[in-house]
C-alpha cells in the first residue's frame, strides 16, 4: 500500500504546482490592479516590479505552513490514511474552484477556499469519527475559530476599506483636483513621504514581518522603536520625494511602482500556505509514517503534524520562480485583473455586468439621500468642491482607467489598512481591502455616474457575492470529496486524480475557445480614449458596420440550420442554434450599449441626426434575433418530440424560399460589411417579391389546413408559422438596409 500514498504526495504536487498558477493568477489582481490601471509605466515594467517583489516575499517566508497542519483541525485525533485523505480532497477542490474563478474573471480569496476546503474535509472525517465514538465532539476534533476569523474578514474588510477608500480619496482630490500637475508644489513632497513611509510600514510588517532572518530580537527592537523609526521615515521621505520632484521625477509613479512590489512581496510571503502548504503538511505526514515501519495507515495517528513546520529553502525559492513564471504567463491573471480595472475606470466604456434589482434600489436610494444633502450644502462650498472635481481636466495616459493619484491612494491605503488590521488583530484580507478600496475612490472620484452606477454596483455586488460562495462551495466541495474518497478508498483516490486532470483540460479548452470568440475591441477601446469628434464618428462608423454586418451573416446562418434542421430532423443542430441564438442576444446588447457610449462622443447634432437610424437599424437586428426565436423554438419542440417530419411536397415548394431568403440576407451583409449600398433599391425591391411568393404560399398552406387530415395539424401549423416569420424576418431585413445606410451617410 505504501506505493500509493507516493503516488498520492506526487500528485498533490504536481497539483500545488499547477495551484501556484491559478492561484497567483487570481490574486494577481490585489498588487497589479493599480498600476495597470493607471499605466504607470509599460505592462511588462510593471510585471517585472510585481515578478521581483513575489519572487523575495516567497523566498525570504517561513512559509506559515503551520495552519494548514493544525490550524484547523486536530492531527492527534486523525489518522494517516484519513490526513491524506483530506490533503487530496483539500488540494483537488482548491485547483478546481481557484480555476472556475479565473475562467469567470472573478476575483476571489485564496485563503477562504483553503481554509474552508480543510474545514469541509476535516469535518467530514469528524462526523464519521463521531459516529463511531461518542465520547469525541466536534469542538474537540475541529478548531472553528479560523473559520469565523475568516468569515468575519469579509464584512470587516468590506465595510472598512470601502468607506476608507471613499474618503481618503475624495480628500486627495480635493487637495490635487484632476489637474494634479498644477497642485504639486507645496504637496507632493509631504504626500510622497507619507505614502512612502506607509508602504515601507507595511512592507516590515505584512511582507517582512514573518521572513525567515526577522529574528524575535529584530522584531522586539522595531515594535519598541516604532514611533521614531515612522518619524525618521516622514521627515526623511518626504524631504527626499521633494527633491526628486524638483528633479523632475514623477513622485506618483515611485509611489505606485513602490506599492506593487510591496503588495507583491506581502501576498506571496503570506498567502504561500494556501498553495503548498497542505502538499508540504502530506509530505511530513507520510515521512513521519514510512520513519515508522509496521505502522498501520488506519491507526497510526499524526500527532506530528502538531510540531513547527519547517520549510525547506528549495521549496520556498522553488515556489517563487513557480509563482514569478505563472505572473508573467498567466492570461487568466489579466482577465481577472481587467474585471476590477473596469469596475474602478474613470471613464465610460463596455459594462461587464448587468442590472439587478437590488443595485437599482441602492442607486436610488444613495441618490435620494444625495440630493437632499446637496439641496442644504452652501451653493458656494458647493461650486468650490465642483470646482475641485472638474473631470474635464483629468491627466490619464493613453489607455488608462484612471490616473496616478487614485492608484497611490489605492496602493498605500489597502497597505495602511492591513497593517492597522493586523496592530489590532482584525482578519482584514488583502483581497477584500485591495479590491474594496478601489471600489470606494473610484465611488469619490465620480467614476460611477447615473449611466453606469447600477451596473457598476452590480459588479461589486457579484464580487462580494463570490467571496461567500467561495467559502460555502469550498466547504461542500471538499466535504463531499473527502467523503467519496474516504469510502471508496484507493479506487477514489484514482478516480479522483483522473477527474481532476480531464476538468482542468477541459476548463482550459473551453476558456481558449471563448476567449478567441470574445477579442477585445480594439475599435471600442481607441473610441473611448479619443477626443477628437470626427475621429470618434470614423470609429463609430466602422464599429457600427462591423458589427451589423456580423449580425446579418449570423442570422443568416442561424436561419439555415433552423431550417435545415426541421427538414433533416436534426435535434443537435436545433440545440446548438437556440443555445447560439441566446448567446447572440445577450451579447448584442453589449454591442448596442457600447454604440450608445459612442454616440456620446461624436458631435451633438450629429449625434441626433443619427441615432434614429441607428436604433432603428439595432431594432431590426433585436426583432430579427426574436423572429428566428420564434421559428426554433417550435421547431426544436416539434423535432425532439419524434412528431410527424415535413412532407416532401412542402419541402420541395420551400426549397426555392429558402435559397432565396439566403441570397437576400447575403447580400445584405455583404452591402453592410462594404459600406457600399448602391444596390440597396435592387435588393429592397428582391425583398418584396420574396414577400410576395411568401404570401401566396401562406395561402395554399391555410387552405391546406382548412381542407387537410387533423392527424397531421402540427407539422401543418409548423410549417405555416415558419413561412410566416420568414415573411417577418424578409421585412426586417428591408428595413435594416434603409436604416444602415441611412446611418452611414
Amino acid at each position: 500500500m505504501e506505493f500509493i500514498y507516493v503516488g498520492i504526495v506526487v500528485f498533490l504536487f504536481a497539483l500545488s504546482t499547477f495551484d501556484l498558477f491559478v492561484g497567483v493568477s487570481n490574486d494577481a489582481v490585489n498588487f497589479l490592479g493599480s498600476a495597470i490601471g493607471s499605466k504607470v509605466a509599460r505592462f511588462k515594467t510593471i510585471l517585472l516590479v510585481a515578478a521581483v517583489g513575489i519572487f523575495v516575499g516567497a523566498t525570504t517566508s517561513d512559509g506559515m505552513m503551520d495552519i494548514a497542519r493544525h490550524g484547523i483541525f486536530r492531527p492527534e485525533f486523525f489518522t494517516f490514511e484519513e490526513v491524506m485523505c483530506i490533503f487530496l480532497a483539500v488540494v483537488a477542490s482548491d485547483v478546481i474552484l481557484l480555476d472556475l474563478f479565473n475562467t469567470l474573471g472573478m476575483p476571489t480569496s485564496t485563503t477562504v477556499s483553503m481554509v474552508f476546503e480543510l474545514l469541509g474535509g476535516s469535518t467530514a472525517l469528524a462526523m464519521m469519527k463521531m459516529l463511531h465514538d461518542p465520547t469525541l465532539t466536534y469542538a474537540g476534533l475541529i478548531n472553528t475559530d479560523k473559520a469565523f476569523s475568516v468569515i468575519l474578514a469579509i464584512f470587516l474588510s468590506v465595510a472598512i476599506a470601502f468607506v476608507f477608500g471613499t474618503i481618503v480619496q475624495w480628500i486627495a482630490r480635493v487637495v490635487f483636483t484632476f489637474n494634479y500637475v498644477k497642485h504639486l508644489k507645496y504637496t507632493i513632497g509631504i504626500f510622497g513621504g507619507l505614502s512612502i513611509t506607509s508602504i515601507a510600514y507595511f512592507l516590515m510588517v505584512k511582507g517582512l514581518g514573518k521572513a525567515s532572518f526577522m529574528t524575535p530580537e529584530i522584531t522586539a527592537w522595531i515594535n519598541a522603536h516604532t514611533h521614531i523609526i515612522l518619524l525618521s521615515f516622514v521627515i526623511g521621505f518626504s524631504f527626499l520625494m521633494q527633491v526628486l520632484h524638483w528633479c523632475k521625477v514623477n513622485v506618483f509613479k515611485i509611489i505606485v511602482l513602490f506599492g506593487t512590489f510591496s503588495l507583491a512581496m506581502a501576498f506571496a510571503g503570506n498567502d504561500l500556505v494556501n498553495f503548498i502548504g497542505v502538499t508540504l503538511a502530506g509530505l511530513s505526514s507520510y515521512q513521519d509514517f514510512v520513519a515508522h515501519p509496521g505502522a498501520s495507515p488506519s491507526t497510526y495517528l499524526m500527532g506530528v503534524l502538531n510540531e513547527p513546520a519547517g520549510t525547506p529553502i528549495y521549496f520556498l525559492v522553488g515556489a517563487g520562480l513557480i509563482m514569478t513564471t505563472a505572473l508573467i504567463t498567466s492570461k487568466k491573471a489579466q482577465n481577472v485583473v481587467k474585471t476590477s480595472v473596469d469596475l474602478s475606470r474613470q471613464n465610460a466604456g463596455d459594462e461587464m455586468f448587468g442590472s439587478s434589482r437590488f443595485a437599482r434600489r441602492l442607486v436610488r436610494a444613495v441618490l435620494t439621500a444625495a440630493e437632499y444633502v446637496v439641496a442644504h450644502v452652501p451653493v458656494c462650498v458647493k461650486n468650490w468642491i465642483n470646482s475641485r472635481f472638474n473631470q474635464d481636466e483629468t491627466i490619464l495616459p493613453n489607455g488608462a482607467a484612471f490616473d496616478l493619484v487614485r492608484a497611490s491612494v489605492n496602493l498605500v491605503l489597502a497597505g495602511l489598512l492591513i497593517v492597522v488590521g493586523t496592530s489590532l488583530k482584525l482578519p482584514l484580507s488583502t483581497t477584500y481591502v485591495a479590491f474594496m478600496v478601489g471600489m470606494g475612490s473610484s465611488l469619490a472620484d465620480r467614476a460611477w455616474g447615473r449611466e453606469s452606477a447600477v451596473f457598476r454596483v452590480t459588479g461589486v455586488v457579484s464580487v462580494i457575492g463570490g467571496w461567500f460562495m467561495t467559502a460555502g462551495a469550498a466547504f461542500f466541495l471538499c466535504f463531499i470529496v473527502t467523503l467519496l474518497v474516504h469510502f471508496g478508498g484507493v479506487v477514489a483516490m484514482i478516480l479522483l486524480i483522473v477527474l481532476v486532470v480531464v476538468m482542468l483540460f477541459n476548463n482550459n479548452r473551453s476558456y481558449k475557445k471563448r476567449m478567441a470568440a470574445t477579442q477585445r475591441d480594439e475599435v471600442f477601446t481607441e473610441m473611448m480614449q479619443t477626443h477628437d469628434k470626427d475621429a470618434a464618428w470614423t470609429l463609430l462608423s466602422k464599429h457600427v458596420c462591423n458589427n451589423q454586418a456580423r449580425m446579418v451573416h449570423f442570422i443568416g446562418e442561424a436561419y439555415q440550420q433552423i431550417t435545415q434542421g426541421l427538414v433533416d430532423e436534426d435535434v443537435r443542430l436545433l440545440r446548438r442554434t437556440m443555445n447560439s441564438l441566446d448567446d447572440e442576444k445577450k451579447n448584442w446588447k453589449v454591442l448596442r450599449r457600447k454604440e450608445l457610449l459612442g454616440l456620446r462622443k461624436i458631435d451633438q447634432l450629429q449625434a441626433v441626426e443619427k441615432n434614429t437610424w441607428f436604433h432603428l437599424a439595432s431594432n431590426s437586428c433585436e426583432q430579427s434575433l426574436y423572429c428566428l426565436k420564434r421559428m426554433c423554438e417550435p421547431t426544436l419542440e416539434h423535432v425532439d418530440n419524434n412528431f410527424n417530419p415535413m412532407p416532401k411536397e412542402y419541402v420541395d415548394e420551400f426549397t426555392p424560399i429558402n435559397e432565396g431568403v439566403k441570397k437576400l440576407i447575403n447580400g445584405v451583409g455583404d452591402m453592410i460589411e462594404r459600406n457600399n449600398f448602391e444596390n440597396a433599391i435592387q435588393m429592397r425591391a428582391f425583398g418584396d417579391e420574396m414577400k410576395t411568393q411568401l404570401s401566396q404560399l401562406r395561402k395554399i398552406q391555410q387552405d391546406r389546413i382548412r381542407q387537410g387530415d387533423i392527424s397531421n395539424l402540427k407539422i401543418e401549423f409548423l410549417y405555416l408559422s415558419t413561412l410566416q416569420e420568414t415573411q417577418e424576418l424578409i421585412g426586417h431585413m428591408r428595413h435594416w438596409v434603409r436604416a444602415c445606410r441611412r446611418f452611414q451617410q
